[in-house]
């Protein structure tokens, strides 16, 4: 008996059961295909450094928060996390976020960010006695990797001025592969009046330290020139 001969005898509910089994595994493996597909989201984690003299930045983090927030999409993540004495801590997350794909959904996760923030920097009062960007950076990494997203961005608001508690072991690699660091609003310290040569001299350290770990490196000291920064995915 033929293949043909044999559908035809099947019972109308028979066959529906045979369409619908199909289209449910086209549709398995549809979504099979675009979970193994390359990821094309960013994830993007904002420093910000509450130590000493930067700690009156702190207008200039809710800025550059709000662009970011902006210009993320569904399916992006986000987190923001402080720079202090130790800042390779779970403590050091202020918001975090994985935008659903619903747009009304992560319209109200963007808000929930910037509430967090918000409250954050409505209770900051005392900058940190020491700064642990180090500490930050790996705690943006971890983050970042975890994210799995095709563009990884740390965008670091700091003087770059890394004063380490004596005890805090910051010896380690970065391991910066395939994200990108961007500086913002470095501001020069009441040192650099007395000698130019440190501001220079702190931006080019961690330019290196960042590229010798395998990481991209960018400085925007004017906010407004975030847009191409920001823009690129």
């Amino acid at each position: 008996m033929s293949a043909n001969h044999s559908t035809k005898r099947l019972t109308p509910a028979a066959r529906r059961r045979r369409v619908t089994g199909l289209m449910a595994a086209v549709a398995i493996a549809f979504f099979l295909a675009s979970c193994g597909g390359a990821p094309n989201n960013r994830a993007a984690v904002v420093l910000i450094d509450i130590s000493g003299e930067y700690a009156h930045e702190m207008e200039k983090a809710r800025r550059v928060t709000s662009y970011l927030l902006g210009s993320l999409e569904p399916g992006d993540s986000i987190a923001v996390a402080f720079i202090d004495n130790t800042s390779y801590t779970e403590r050091n997350f202020i918001a975090r976020a994985d935008f659903d794909h619903r747009p009304s959904v992560a319209n109200d996760q963007k808000r929930q960010v910037k509430a967090k923030l918000d409250a954050f920097l409505k209770d900051f009062d005392v900058p940190s006695y020491h700064s642990d960007l180090t500490g930050g950076i790996l705690l943006a990494r971890d983050y970042l990797e975890s994210a799995e997203a095709k563009t990884r961005q740390i965008f670091l608001l700091s003087d770059l001025d890394e004063d380490l508690k004596p005890e805090l072991d910051r010896d380690v690699p970065l391991t910066l592969g395939g994200i990108e660091v961007v500086a913002v609003n470095v501001i020069r310290r009441d040192s650099d009046n007395v000698d130019p040569k440190g501001y220079r001299k702190r931006i080019a350290g961690w330019q290196e330290r960042v590229q010798t770990n395998g990481g991209h490196w960018q400085m925007v000291n004017q906010i407004e020139r975030l847009e191409r920064v920001v823009a690129l995915r």
